[in-house]
């Protein structure tokens, strides 16, 4: 992927080094890695999984520490400004399209733990958007595990994981997650499982889109980049992370969609 030397958004704030705390309520979208391994943990102990997402939100205070970054976050934080820049630039375009005005997302880059309209997160949480407050977040050190836990190299890898987030902005902007949360209170709970994972593969969908598109306006792709994206749709999959924690699946805990859904989801919004 040639991201080097390219604009970077100025829509991205660094919060590394800065105390978590306590935030808002909201729902969390797209923060899926880290939560689906950790829920099916406290399910295998017999716990609520919902305790765990509470206990989240309810975090206490915390004090902020010196961070030093490294050479290699420094790197990876601006692969994340010239992924959200491109993000703009296109969904600028498709929302005129449509005579309407995107309203760009602001990303925050975190370590730790952090304090958003959503409330608190910590880093197992992994990337996710918060709807009241528009904005993306992400610890860097998630792209360190997708590459060495999961297996999903690659700064285009990187760049789907944005651009999956910045499509629950889409998402929100368009008015979808907040007809689909205003459903969930109606339906029992594989339901509002299946209306999660219908969200999460349309965002798929929407990271496809936004590569099509920035691949046609920038050029920016080597060989084996497409492969890169597919290969980490493929390894977040409800059905793969849950085979790893406990060795088998459970459809119906489902809430991103299977590996198989994932990647095909993405690749029918690359070729669309």
């Amino acid at each position: 992927m040639r991201w080097e030397g390219r604009r970077q958004s100025e829509n991205v704030e660094d919060r590394r080094g800065e105390g978590g705390g306590r935030g808002g309520g909201g729902l969390v979208l797209g923060g899926g890695l880290g939560t689906v391994v950790l829920v099916v943990i406290v399910m295998l102990l017999g716990g609520d999984p919902r305790a765990l997402l509470d206990m989240a939100n309810q975090a206490p205070q915390q004090q902020g520490s010196e961070y030093v970054s490294s050479p290699e976050d420094e790197k990876l934080k601006e692969l994340v400004g010239v992924v959200l820049a491109d993000t703009e630039e296109i969904w600028d375009e498709e929302f005129r399209k449509l005579g309407r005005t995107y309203q760009q997302p602001r990303l925050v880059v975190f370590a730790n733990g952090v304090r958003s309209g959503c409330g608190f997160a910590n880093s197992q949480v992994g990337p996710f958007y918060c709807p009241a407050d528009m904005t993306v977040y992400v610890d860097l050190s998630f792209f360190r595990e997708l590459n060495e836990r999961f297996g999903a190299p690659g700064d285009f890898a990187q760049a789907y994981v944005i651009a999956h987030e910045v499509g629950h902005h889409v998402q929100k902007l368009l008015g979808t997650s907040d007809k689909v949360n205003n459903a969930r209170g109606r339906v029992s709970e594989s339901e509002q499982n299946e209306l999660s994972v219908r969200l999460e593969l349309q965002a798929d969908f929407l990271a496809g889109m936004w590569a099509r598109k920035a691949q046609e306006k920038f050029n920016f792709l080597d060989e084996g980049d497409l492969e890169e994206a597919l290969r980490a749709a493929n390894a977040i999959g409800d059905d793969t992370l849950q085979k790893q924690a406990q060795g088998h699946v459970v459809p119906d805990s489902f809430t991103h969609g299977t590996s198989e859904q994932r990647v095909r989801w993405f690749r029918k919004g690359f070729q669309t």
